[in-house]
């Protein structure tokens, strides 16, 4: 399991930096195009919107893989044993369900609607369906990432757990 995070850890670092790598040029290109060649392009600029909300939501997914997302921490800091363990699990529950409610299937029936409208982006013609993918795609990961979490967590406790029994 851990090999498989780590496949998914590097397949997103390396996804959200190409990504990212693009947009930068998305938009320096529609930069030099306004004010220096006088005619704005108005697919990078549409293009630079999309690709920031990918960059944003995959990025959001990557760093809760991490464990670097936005957290107050006092609590678990200054818990023990089975009181943190337990505190680790809830915080782990609450995300999952957060991202299987909002993202999975928010995302997904948003998606799902605007690909049955028929809706197209104005200068890409692109399906909005697909760009709003980005939605359940981001949930799925942060799900992924909260189970192996709590997993690890029950798998710590449990040597915890044995280890203090068998030294008595």
């Amino acid at each position: 399991m851990d090999r498989l995070v780590g496949y998914i850890n590097r397949g997103l670092a390396v996804f959200t930096v190409s990504l990212s790598t693009f947009l930068v040029f998305c938009v320096i290109w529609q930069v030099l195009s306004r004010y220096v060649l006088g005619e704005p392009s108005t697919v990078t600029d549409e293009l630079s919107r999309y690709l920031f909300m990918w960059v944003a939501l995959i990025g959001a997914a990557y760093t809760a893989g991490q464990k670097r997302h936005l957290a107050i921490d006092l609590l678990t800091m200054k818990l023990t044993g089975t009181r943190k363990f337990l505190v680790e699990l809830v915080i782990q529950f609450a995300i999952a369900i957060f991202a299987m409610t909002v993202l999975v299937y928010g995302g997904t029936t948003l998606a799902v609607s605007t690909l049955d409208m028929g809706q197209v982006t104005p200068a890409l013609g692109v399906q909005m369906g697909y760009v709003y993918f980005c939605l359940p795609v981001s949930g799925a990961l942060m799900i992924f990432y909260s189970f192996y979490f709590g997993l690890q967590s029950i798998r710590q406790w449990r040597t915890q757990e044995t280890g203090v029994a068998e030294s008595n």
